[in-house]
């Protein structure tokens, strides 16, 4: 996510496990299925306790979640803090949210950010309970918060397709021990503690390295050798892509060339797991989303999985967030229709 608003606070207790080492295991092929066609929607609690609504293109209100499903999609990314102050993104607000996603039938990624707030390439703070901690403590922490989470997820019959070890995490993560310009081996065992608890809980759960600036090929390069090199493996790569109105033509073309540079290069399937656009470019917005399933679904091999829409269900400039696709008045805008 971009850091472009307002803040909230988050989730969760530690407990620690052991070290920092991980098995490399192969990377699976792409699976066969249809596009991946998904929403960031981990504001929705905070929006309905405001007294949010959300209604379709006729104007009867509907939950949120199924309003999605109705959209079209088939996915939905929530994610995940620490220590919220305020609870929103913690551990029992995710609980509840991945209830209803599984309630809808729909798929479910997770996106732990490792922080008590947001996690981006401007800032990746470690919670306030990590602090002092060491590459070896800091790893358990890692451990034990991913397992926690994953545990109490799976316990209440709600399994992830996929998880995202860190959000954006274009110059590492947990800062400053895992700054990766600085200590790229120190991200990528931080990187490996949480890919190996992922796979502790369940080994089918895919693991995703997810970088942002989705057409800057050179950043990917570098950030996924750096891993590769310090014996990180993974099992997908997400990228964020925000254009404007104008500049998307541009910006897809060169996130396709990314996209398909990184499959031959890591011989790994990717997902763009945030997009955005200003809600009153609902044309431009259309015409980018289709453009982009498009050049997805020319990936050779299936390996183009899909996109995620960021908190696309945003409206009224909630959190002063205007990317979102919904009109004024909660309901979708003609964007919306572009996963039809």
């Amino acid at each position: 996510m971009r850091n472009r608003f307002v803040l909230l606070p988050l989730l969760f207790l530690v407990s620690s496990l052991s070290g920092c080492g991980q098995k490399n295991s192969p990377v699976p092929p792409a699976s066969n299925q249809p596009l991946i066609k998904g929403a960031d929607i981990s504001w929705i609690s905070e929006m309905e306790a405001a007294g949010k609504k959300f209604y379709n293109a006729n104007g009867a209100e509907q939950d949120p979640v199924l309003l999605m499903k109705e959209l079209g999609m088939n996915a939905i990314r929530l994610r995940v803090w620490v220590n919220p102050a305020d609870g929103w993104n913690g551990l029992q607000d995710v609980i509840n949210k991945a209830m209803r996603v599984r309630q809808a039938g729909m798929k479910l990624l997770i996106d732990f950010h490792y922080s008590d707030n947001w996690a981006d390439p401007g800032k990746q703070n470690p919670p306030a309970t990590w602090s002092g901690r060491g590459v070896a403590e800091m790893c358990d922490s890692v451990r034990a918060h991913t397992t926690r989470v994953l545990s109490a997820l799976v316990l209440r019959g709600v399994t992830p397709e996929w998880v995202q070890i860190g959000n954006e995490t274009n110059d590492g993560m947990l800062w400053p021990l895992g700054k990766a310009s600085q200590q790229m081996g120190n991200y990528a065992s931080f990187f490996k503690a949480g890919y190996e608890a992922v796979k502790q809980v369940d080994p089918a759960i895919k693991v995703m390295v997810h970088i942002s600036n989705g057409y800057d090929a050179g950043l990917f390069r570098w950030n996924l050798d750096g891993l590769k090199q310090n014996g990180a493996v993974w099992d997908l790569i997400g990228l964020s892509l925000y254009p404007t109105h104008s500049n998307w033509p541009e910006l897809v073309s060169q996130c396709k060339a990314n996209m398909v540079e990184l499959v031959n290069r890591y011989n790994t399937p990717v997902m763009v797991c945030e997009v955005g656009m200003p809600w009153d470019q609902a044309d431009a917005s259309y015409l980018f989303l289709k453009e982009l399933q498009t050049q997805l679904r020319s990936i050779p091999n299936q390996k183009g999985l899909g996109v995620f829409y960021w908190e696309p269900q945003c409206y009224g400039n909630w959190k002063g967030y205007t990317l979102g696709a919904f009109d004024n008045a909660g309901r979708p805008t003609r964007a919306m229709t572009a996963f039809q």
